[in-house]
């Protein structure tokens, strides 16, 4: 998981800055509603996979 979570600050950390701070200015509800999609999809792939 942490290769995965590297990647993008790895390749390119100015994208990231800029990605990081968006998600900053989220209110509580829209980042619960994007960590539950990206529980979710992370589950999905590894069914997929298993």
């Amino acid at each position: 998981m942490l290769i995965l979570e590297g990647l993008m600050p790895m390749l390119s950390p100015g994208s990231w800055r800029q990605w990081f701070e968006k998600i900053l200015k989220l209110d509580d509800g829209q980042i619960r509603f994007f960590g539950m999609f990206m529980v979710l999809l992370g589950l999905v792939l590894f069914w997929l996979v298993a």
